[in-house]
Protein backbone atom coordinates (compact mmCIF):
# COMPACT_ATOMS: atom_id res chain seq x y z
CA UNK A 1 0.00 0.00 0.00
CA UNK A 2 1.41 2.93 -1.17
CA UNK A 3 0.72 5.82 1.34
CA UNK A 4 0.48 4.04 4.23
CA UNK A 5 3.02 5.77 6.27
CA UNK A 6 1.87 8.95 6.07
CA UNK A 7 -0.59 11.05 8.52
CA UNK A 8 -3.48 11.03 5.47
CA UNK A 9 -5.09 7.98 3.53
CA UNK A 10 -4.70 8.03 -0.08
CA UNK A 11 -7.47 9.02 -2.58
CA UNK A 12 -7.78 5.61 -4.10
CA UNK A 13 -7.62 3.62 -0.79
CA UNK A 14 -10.11 5.92 0.72
CA UNK A 15 -12.53 5.17 -2.47
CA UNK A 16 -12.23 1.65 -2.48
CA UNK A 17 -12.94 1.26 1.15
CA UNK A 18 -15.85 3.35 1.20
CA UNK A 19 -17.34 1.32 -1.76
CA UNK A 20 -16.64 -2.09 -0.89
CA UNK A 21 -17.43 -1.65 3.17
CA UNK A 22 -20.24 0.55 5.51
CA UNK A 23 -17.76 3.20 6.89
CA UNK A 24 -17.99 6.90 6.04
CA UNK A 25 -15.02 8.85 4.90
CA UNK A 26 -14.72 10.62 8.09
CA UNK A 27 -14.88 6.85 9.38
CA UNK A 28 -12.45 5.91 7.66
CA UNK A 29 -9.81 8.96 8.49
CA UNK A 30 -10.58 8.77 11.84
CA UNK A 31 -9.73 4.96 11.93
CA UNK A 32 -6.76 5.46 10.01
CA UNK A 33 -5.16 7.92 12.40
CA UNK A 34 -6.01 5.59 15.25
CA UNK A 35 -4.34 2.50 13.30
CA UNK A 36 -1.26 4.72 12.80
CA UNK A 37 -0.85 5.67 16.64
CA UNK A 38 -1.38 1.87 17.71
CA UNK A 39 1.17 0.96 14.43
CA UNK A 40 3.59 3.46 13.30
CA UNK A 41 4.84 0.88 10.41
CA UNK A 42 1.33 0.93 8.79
CA UNK A 43 0.88 -3.13 9.61
CA UNK A 44 -0.48 -4.82 12.29
CA UNK A 45 1.00 -8.13 13.23
CA UNK A 46 -0.29 -11.21 14.71
CA UNK A 47 0.71 -10.48 18.41
CA UNK A 48 -1.03 -6.65 18.34
CA UNK A 49 -4.37 -8.42 16.74
CA UNK A 50 -4.61 -10.97 19.15
CA UNK A 51 -4.19 -8.81 21.83
CA UNK A 52 -7.47 -6.26 20.59
CA UNK A 53 -8.97 -8.99 20.55
CA UNK A 54 -8.34 -10.47 24.54
CA UNK A 55 -9.20 -6.71 25.04
CA UNK A 56 -12.87 -7.66 23.77
CA UNK A 57 -12.66 -10.96 25.93
CA UNK A 58 -11.81 -10.39 29.24
CA UNK A 59 -13.53 -13.56 30.41
CA UNK A 60 -12.38 -16.07 28.02
CA UNK A 61 -9.47 -17.40 25.67
CA UNK A 62 -9.85 -15.91 22.10
CA UNK A 63 -6.12 -16.51 20.84
CA UNK A 64 -6.82 -19.51 18.81
CA UNK A 65 -9.85 -17.96 16.87
CA UNK A 66 -8.32 -14.59 16.71
CA UNK A 67 -5.20 -16.35 15.05
CA UNK A 68 -7.48 -17.42 12.70
CA UNK A 69 -9.31 -14.53 11.67
CA UNK A 70 -6.00 -12.60 11.23
CA UNK A 71 -5.00 -15.48 8.66
CA UNK A 72 -8.25 -15.39 6.26
CA UNK A 73 -7.63 -11.79 6.51
CA UNK A 74 -3.79 -11.69 5.74
CA UNK A 75 -4.68 -11.92 2.36
CA UNK A 76 -0.53 -11.72 0.84
CA UNK A 77 0.41 -13.95 3.61
CA UNK A 78 3.10 -11.76 4.75
CA UNK A 79 2.77 -12.13 8.56
CA UNK A 80 0.56 -8.55 8.90
CA UNK A 81 -2.36 -6.32 8.47
CA UNK A 82 -1.97 -3.31 6.37
CA UNK A 83 -5.11 -1.01 6.82
CA UNK A 84 -7.01 -2.22 3.63
CA UNK A 85 -6.92 -5.69 5.57
CA UNK A 86 -7.69 -4.82 9.34
CA UNK A 87 -10.74 -2.28 7.73
CA UNK A 88 -12.03 -5.37 5.70
CA UNK A 89 -11.66 -7.51 8.52
CA UNK A 90 -13.88 -4.93 10.98
CA UNK A 91 -16.61 -4.39 8.04
CA UNK A 92 -16.72 -8.44 7.63
CA UNK A 93 -16.58 -9.43 11.24
CA UNK A 94 -19.06 -6.84 11.95
CA UNK A 95 -22.02 -6.12 9.44
CA UNK A 96 -21.08 -7.15 5.75
CA UNK A 97 -23.38 -8.17 3.70
CA UNK A 98 -24.05 -11.88 3.90
CA UNK A 99 -22.50 -13.34 0.97
CA UNK A 100 -18.99 -11.48 1.93
CA UNK A 101 -19.55 -12.65 5.11
CA UNK A 102 -20.02 -16.42 4.03
CA UNK A 103 -16.75 -16.01 1.41
CA UNK A 104 -14.99 -14.42 4.70
CA UNK A 105 -16.52 -17.55 6.68
CA UNK A 106 -15.29 -20.11 3.70
CA UNK A 107 -12.07 -18.86 4.22
CA UNK A 108 -12.12 -18.85 7.92
CA UNK A 109 -12.74 -22.65 8.10
CA UNK A 110 -10.34 -23.38 5.13
CA UNK A 111 -7.64 -23.31 7.72
CA UNK A 112 -4.55 -24.92 5.15
CA UNK A 113 -6.15 -22.74 2.38
CA UNK A 114 -7.11 -25.55 -0.40
CA UNK A 115 -10.08 -24.52 -1.56
CA UNK A 116 -12.20 -27.01 0.38
CA UNK A 117 -13.36 -27.58 3.68
CA UNK A 118 -12.80 -31.58 5.98
CA UNK A 119 -14.99 -32.11 9.04
CA UNK A 120 -11.36 -31.58 11.12
CA UNK A 121 -11.13 -28.01 10.28
CA UNK A 122 -14.81 -27.51 11.05
CA UNK A 123 -13.82 -28.51 14.27
CA UNK A 124 -11.07 -26.61 14.75
CA UNK A 125 -12.64 -23.48 14.27
CA UNK A 126 -15.81 -24.63 16.29
CA UNK A 127 -13.53 -25.48 19.12
CA UNK A 128 -11.87 -21.49 18.80
CA UNK A 129 -15.10 -20.33 18.98
CA UNK A 130 -16.08 -22.35 21.97
CA UNK A 131 -12.99 -20.63 23.52
CA UNK A 132 -14.54 -17.40 23.64
CA UNK A 133 -17.74 -17.98 24.90
CA UNK A 134 -17.51 -18.28 28.95
CA UNK A 135 -18.33 -21.42 30.89
CA UNK A 136 -21.68 -20.05 32.11
CA UNK A 137 -23.22 -19.26 28.95
CA UNK A 138 -22.06 -22.90 27.09
CA UNK A 139 -24.12 -23.86 29.99
CA UNK A 140 -27.15 -22.73 28.49
CA UNK A 141 -26.37 -24.11 24.96
CA UNK A 142 -28.97 -26.54 23.51
CA UNK A 143 -28.23 -29.95 24.33
CA UNK A 144 -27.11 -30.78 20.61
CA UNK A 145 -24.63 -28.30 20.34
CA UNK A 146 -23.19 -27.87 23.94
CA UNK A 147 -19.53 -29.02 22.90
CA UNK A 148 -17.24 -28.23 19.75
CA UNK A 149 -17.72 -31.99 18.57
CA UNK A 150 -21.55 -32.06 18.92
CA UNK A 151 -21.33 -28.42 17.12
CA UNK A 152 -19.25 -29.75 14.20
CA UNK A 153 -21.46 -33.16 13.86
CA UNK A 154 -24.01 -31.01 13.57
CA UNK A 155 -23.03 -28.92 10.70
CA UNK A 156 -21.29 -31.66 9.10
CA UNK A 157 -24.83 -33.73 9.46
CA UNK A 158 -26.56 -30.78 7.58
CA UNK A 159 -24.17 -30.83 4.34
CA UNK A 160 -24.75 -34.52 4.59
CA UNK A 161 -21.45 -35.38 4.28
CA UNK A 162 -19.43 -38.75 4.91
CA UNK A 163 -16.55 -38.75 7.36
CA UNK A 164 -13.87 -38.16 5.07
CA UNK A 165 -15.48 -36.00 2.36
CA UNK A 166 -14.92 -32.32 1.98
CA UNK A 167 -17.37 -29.01 1.22
CA UNK A 168 -16.64 -26.43 -1.47
CA UNK A 169 -17.18 -23.03 -1.20
CA UNK A 170 -20.13 -22.96 -3.38
CA UNK A 171 -21.45 -25.45 -1.71
CA UNK A 172 -21.03 -23.92 1.45
CA UNK A 173 -22.16 -20.40 0.97
CA UNK A 174 -25.29 -21.90 -0.83
CA UNK A 175 -25.73 -23.94 1.72
CA UNK A 176 -25.78 -21.80 4.82
CA UNK A 177 -27.63 -19.33 2.94
CA UNK A 178 -30.59 -20.96 2.70
CA UNK A 179 -30.61 -22.30 6.45
CA UNK A 180 -30.33 -19.54 8.88
CA UNK A 181 -29.66 -22.41 11.97
CA UNK A 182 -26.09 -23.33 10.45
CA UNK A 183 -25.30 -19.36 9.82
CA UNK A 184 -25.83 -19.63 13.90
CA UNK A 185 -23.86 -22.60 14.16
CA UNK A 186 -20.69 -21.54 11.90
CA UNK A 187 -20.39 -17.93 13.34
CA UNK A 188 -19.46 -15.90 17.13
CA UNK A 189 -21.80 -13.68 17.32
CA UNK A 190 -20.41 -11.17 19.13
CA UNK A 191 -22.03 -9.54 22.57
CA UNK A 192 -23.48 -6.09 22.12
CA UNK A 193 -20.44 -5.51 24.75
CA UNK A 194 -17.68 -5.85 22.05
CA UNK A 195 -19.29 -4.06 19.15
CA UNK A 196 -20.08 -0.96 21.72
CA UNK A 197 -16.20 -1.64 22.24
CA UNK A 198 -15.56 -1.73 18.60
CA UNK A 199 -17.56 1.82 18.37
CA UNK A 200 -15.29 2.88 21.01
CA UNK A 201 -12.52 2.40 19.36
CA UNK A 202 -12.93 4.67 16.28
CA UNK A 203 -12.84 7.68 18.33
Amino acid sequence: MGNNKSGALSKELLEDLKSNTKYSEPELCTWYQSFLKECPGGKISKGQFEGIYASFFPDADPTEYARHVFRSFDTNADGTLDFKEYIVALHLTSGGKTLQKLEWAFALYDVDGNGTISKNEILEIVKSIFNMIPADDQKNLPEDENTPEKRAEKIWKFFGKKENDKIAEGEFIQGVMNNKDILRLIQYDEPQKIKDKLKEKKH
